[in-house]
């Protein structure tokens, strides 16, 4: 990884696909509060899993640019979804819009399945922690 981050990976351990098992990093952290798939006005513009994660994600990059860090400087994302089987059922076109919009770039990270979240039409709710080296 660049920017001083490394990735974590014991080497007789399977390849991570999409994720890191744990990364190490130092500088300035920058934490993202839980955020859903919901635009800057709070509306929901998509009930579609896919749909809400891209909203999300572009909301994580929006507030990272506040404190001057970037998709990369990512280090974890934990994903609270309500249903893993949305999760599971277009991962392609989950890792395309991750891919858009974070590129290729691969925190650490855990998925929960939860009963609900706050807002009733939300499917999604991520939180982001970024390092941006000093």
């Amino acid at each position: 990884m660049s920017d001083g981050h490394e990735v974590l990976h014991p080497k007789n351990w399977k390849a991570a696909a999409g994720y890191a098992n744990g990364i190490a990093a130092s500088g300035r952290m920058v934490f993202c509060g839980g955020l859903i798939g919901w635009n800057a006005d709070q509306e929901f513009e998509t009930d579609d899993f896919v749909g809400q994660v891209a909203q999300c994600l572009r909301n994580i990059v929006a507030v990272l640019a506040e404190a001057g860090a970037e998709p990369r400087h990512l280090v974890r994302l934990t994903w609270y979804v309500t249903d893993k089987r949305e999760y599971l059922g277009d991962l392609r076109a989950l890792g395309a819009a991750y891919r858009e919009i974070i590129g290729r770039h691969y925190p650490a990270m855990a998925l929960v399945q939860v009963v609900a979240l706050v807002e009733d039409r939300a499917k999604v709710e991520i939180e982001a922690t970024a390092v941006v080296p000093t």
